[in-house]
């Protein structure tokens, strides 16, 4: 199983952030999306239980490769980060289409994974737009999710009501943060994500 799991690289909500021009300046303490933790988690399980590869993928700014290397720390395999000054300020249709273009580069997969939403911005908009622009089911707001076979399964709450749906494979899952605790990286992967 190939799984795609895509991350952000986010200012640290404990950060002091300010906006020139419009725009969002990145400080010093940029940091993994807390969300995007447990979309990496949901992946890697997914991936041990399935002998699958997980491939971290993000876009943004040069140093988003930090929230990469945070990801192989987690039990990913492999990284992407497109970065290109172009798409600084780059709405969600965009963000999507380049994502999309970056996932239809790394060749066939069997499911994208996403967390439910970035703390920098909070629309909950990007999974499902990119499910669109690749042409897959999204399966959103998860808090369980498994592979059986050529399907995904996922169990959601939403409100007082409990769903569970379906989708072949390939689809597209975004996760809560109750579909899992994320791993804490121990040394030994935090010295070979470096490399």
């Amino acid at each position: 199983m190939r799984i795609v799991v895509c991350i952000k690289h986010v200012p640290d909500v404990q950060s002091e952030r300010r906006l020139e021009d419009g725009r969002l300046v990145r400080g010093e303490e940029d940091v993994l999306n807390e969300l995007d933790e447990n979309a990496v988690e949901a992946a890697v399980c997914l991936a041990e239980e399935a002998d699958g590869e997980v491939i971290a993928l993000t876009m943004g700014p040069e140093d988003a490769e930090d929230g990469v290397r945070r990801a192989l720390q987690m039990g990913a395999d492999s990284g992407v980060v497109v970065a290109d000054d172009d798409l600084a300020g780059a709405d969600v249709v965009t963000t999507a289409r380049v994502l999309a273009a970056a996932i239809e580069r790394i060749g066939e997969v069997d499911l994208v994974v996403t967390g439910m939403a970035s703390l920098d911005s909070m629309t909950s908009m990007l999974p499902g737009a990119l499910a669109a622009a690749l042409h897959l089911p999204a399966l959103t707001l998860a808090n369980r999710l498994e592979v059986d076979g050529g399907a995904v399964t996922v169990t959601r709450t939403v409100g007082t009501v409990r769903e569970v749906l379906s989708a072949p494979l390939p689809a597209l899952v975004s996760v809560t943060d109750q579909a899992n605790e994320p791993r804490y990286p121990n040394f030994a992967a935090m010295r070979a994500a470096k490399k």
